[in-house]
């Protein structure tokens, strides 16, 4: 269980460094990732406590990413993008 649990967070800290190479990245889209990437890395902390750590962490990406986004899109509209 700890494997996949060390297993998830790489890929998921990979995903997240790699979807803020572009140059052109929209704040909203950049949050998101950053967002995604804190929320599973909390949700697998939590949910291991409780011996659910990968549906902890699916939880808290999917969580961390939608408020992220919300953000991110709050900060574009102030910016006027």
């Amino acid at each position: 269980m700890k494997n996949k649990l060390v297993t998830f967070t790489l890929a998921a800290a990979s995903a997240v460094t790699l979807s803020n190479c572009g140059p052109d990245t929209r704040p909203a889209h950049r949050d998101a990732a950053v967002g995604a990437g804190l929320g599973a890395a909390a949700g697998a902390i939590i949910g291991h406590q409780s011996g659910h750590g990968a549906e902890g962490a699916l939880i808290g990406a999917a969580a961390g990413g939608g408020t992220g986004y919300a953000v991110g899109r709050s900060k574009e509209r102030a910016a006027g993008q």
